[in-house]
């Protein structure tokens, strides 16, 4: 078998929305404790506690998330790892299917209406991010992912004529 196999790991960055989310949460818990205290009295800590211990198992492990992108020959695979423990298939796909695989700043891309968008990248401002342009499910989407050079040397052989570094 000539198969040809690349991994890519790129963790998100936290931005102001994941801080006032998480604010939310522990505010939301110090108020469930004021009124659980003045109804049940000492009790209330227990509560707290619990609820403190499940909100850190489900709600603030989701906030430290790292995409896998997966190459094999022509297939990909984008995985969310979450707190380096879970893991979690998002979308898998043929890329060789794709019309257009260009940076995400590229004009190329201006004049293409798609339906759906899918952003598997750092949200990092400063790194170049390229976007997939391709069917799923009937629809016309833009996957938007944050490839080092090893993996656009993987991808271009199989793309050919419709991968720009423009």
């Amino acid at each position: 078998m000539n198969d040809s196999m690349y991994e890519h790991i790129v963790p998100r960055k936290s931005g102001p929305i994941d801080l006032i989310k998480k604010f939310s949460v522990v505010l939301l818990l110090v108020i469930i404790f004021f009124i659980t205290f003045v109804s049940i009295g000492p009790f209330a800590i227990v509560l707290v506690l619990i609820l403190g211990f499940l909100a850190n198992m489900f709600v603030f492990t989701r906030f430290n998330v790292e995409y896998e992108y997966a190459l094999l020959n022509h297939d990909m695979d984008i995985d969310a790892i979450y707190s380096k423990q879970k893991r979690k298939r998002l979308l898998s796909f043929d890329f060789q299917k794709a019309e257009i695989i260009a940076p995400s700043n590229s004009p190329r891309l201006n004049a293409i209406n798609v339906e759906k968008v899918y952003d598997f990248s750092s949200k990092d401002p400063e790194v170049r991010t390229f976007s997939i342009i391709i069917p799923l499910d009937q629809k016309r989407t833009r996957i938007i992912i944050e490839p080092d050079q090893g993996m656009i040397n993987h991808m271009r052989p199989w793309m050919g004529s419709k991968f720009y570094f423009d």
